[in-house]
């Protein structure tokens, strides 16, 4: 069954921002993560009911293997919530404020 992803607009943001800081650090190393957040997000199209809940009530967690992010969505009806694209070397609670 395939869902349909609707990234929400922090998501977008973290996002771009990550794809700058990379690109900062070495010309297409953004593009590398964009592309494998990409394959991330199809296989969270078609594999999202495997994935574990994480957080309360209905979040669930989807962790990148090349970069140190995580991706935190909700599965509601057919749709995928993208909520954060979130930088595990973050503090959560400064990410809050």
């Amino acid at each position: 069954m395939a869902f349909k992803l609707k990234v929400e607009f922090d998501a977008e943001k973290e996002t771009d921002e990550a794809i700058s800081w990379y690109e900062s650090k070495r010309v297409g190393l953004g593009n590398e993560f964009l592309e494998e957040l990409h394959e991330y997000y199809e296989i969270l199209k078609t594999e999202t009911p495997s994935f574990e809940l994480k957080r309360k009530p209905t979040f669930r967690e989807l962790p990148l293997k090349r970069f140190p992010y995580v991706i935190i969505y909700e599965l509601r009806d057919k749709t995928i919530f993208v909520y954060s694209v979130f930088n595990t070397n973050q503090d959560p609670l400064r990410k809050r404020k």
